[in-house]
């Protein structure tokens, strides 16, 4: 894939401007917003505003710090908590060429790391200065969200700007996201351009797989672990079981290295997504099952099943810091019952997609399963989530997928 230059947007980037036209309003913050800056992160909290100035929802605005200093340009937010969120550490306008310089460079960047596969994220929020903004690329679809006031504002100028860099047939809105309630945004999911197909057939690692862009997770599929899919066929043997296998990701990836694989998860839809993504991939050795995750281990042990590999890859049980002592407890139950069940020698591969369960909460949890049921563990890898999510350094909150490769001793 040829890499993108940005003389093929034929927005006018390099145009001389005759003057430097101002953003709509200035936005004034206190110290420890401006030492917020300083450290990387590009959040300015609600307490951290001195004065709003004129700023409407929506708003790429000033932000400067108490003196009058300009610290940057931001979008402003009238309803959460997170007031602004940095674009760009000087004062730039925010127009199509911004959006076609950004976008390109995602892709940029993609085009180096993303192998074996046509579908994977094409913009990661913060961790591609576009805070707010996610668009995942599904073959020749685009699928985005507008999770801001800001980003929700800019949505036909960041659509055109992908038109204009990928010419996709569809893009599809996916803003359907509880994470739109604290914007004061609807809640809502549509087709912007073209056509697109339910489901539309996608790549990844060699196999064929559907998604379903208007209703399917997330924006589709989880794109997210398609590196550790990899990883986790490099150490699959024997029987399997896979939990939470949703459409079948991992339980795909693993048939081969396995002798027979047994999928669990309590969605018919995503089960009958999995079948078929099974079938059309010509995999014989997987049985899909559809039944809670807790009851079925729990029916596994008592009735003396044995597995030599076991995946464990819940959805998130902390979607705040209040949820957080709960969910430990959970990631722990389940990894307790996931080593009652391994073979010797067999290999656990545990995850977590909880942004505010850490690395070493979910180690602690796994440590203690271990001790609980007398079942030493050593590990084989530590995974995060694959490179199409980067992680911004100084932002922890763009690094949430952990992945555990676990071997029982």
């Amino acid at each position: 894939m040829p890499l993108v230059r940005l003389s093929e947007c034929d927005f006018a980037i390099q145009r001389v401007n005759a003057r430097l036209r101002s953003v709509s309003a200035q936005v004034r913050i206190n110290r420890h917003g401006a030492d917020r800056v300083a450290s990387g992160h590009p959040w300015i909290f609600q307490s951290d505003v001195i004065d709003k100035g004129d700023a409407q929802p929506g708003d790429a605005v000033r932000v400067v710090n108490q003196q009058g200093r300009l610290l940057g340009t931001a979008h402003f937010s009238a309803s959460s908590q997170i007031t602004l969120r940095l674009l760009s550490p000087k004062q730039e306008i925010i127009d199509d060429a911004f959006w076609c310089r950004r976008i390109a460079s995602a892709l940029s960047y993609r085009q180096r790391v993303v192998s074996g596969s046509n579908s994977y994220r094409l913009i990661h929020a913060e961790a591609d200065g576009l805070p707010g903004l996610i668009v995942d690329r599904y073959g020749d679809y685009l699928v985005i969200q507008t999770l801001t006031q800001g980003m929700d504002r800019a949505k036909a100028e960041i659509v055109h700007a992908l038109e204009k860099l990928i010419a996709p047939k569809g893009i599809v809105e996916r803003n359907d996201s509880a994470i739109r309630d604290k914007e004061t945004l609807p809640r809502q999911t549509a087709i912007l351009t073209g056509d697109v197909p339910s489901p539309v057939m996608m790549e990844m690692n060699g196999l064929h797989l559907e998604a379903n862009l208007l209703e399917g997770q997330k924006t589709g599929v989880f794109l997210d672990q398609r590196e550790n899919y990899l990883a986790a066929a490099r150490w699959a043997k024997g029987q399997v079981l896979d939990c939470f296998t949703s459409t079948g990701g991992f339980a795909l990836h693993m048939a081969a290295k396995a002798d027979a694989v047994e999928a669990v998860d309590s969605s018919e839809r995503a089960l009958a997504t999995a079948t078929r993504n099974r079938d059309a991939n010509g995999i014989a050795n997987i049985k899909f099952r559809e039944a809670d995750v807790f009851n079925s281990l729990a029916g596994y042990n008592a009735s003396g099943r044995r597995f030599d590999t076991i995946v464990i890859d819940p959805p998130a049980f902390a979607k705040s810091n209040s949820q957080l002592a709960a969910a430990e407890k959970a990631y722990r139950d389940l990894n307790r019952r996931a080593l009652s069940l391994l073979n010797p020698g067999g290999v656990l591969i545990s995850c977590s997609c909880s942004q505010h369960m850490s690395e070493a909460l979910l180690f602690d949890g796994i440590a203690q399963a271990s001790i609980e049921t007398g079942r030493p563990l050593r590990v084989l890898e530590r995974r995060i989530q694959s490179m199409d999510h980067p992680v911004l350094l100084t932002v922890p909150e763009t690094l949430y997928l952990k992945c555990l490769i676990l071997e029982l001793v």
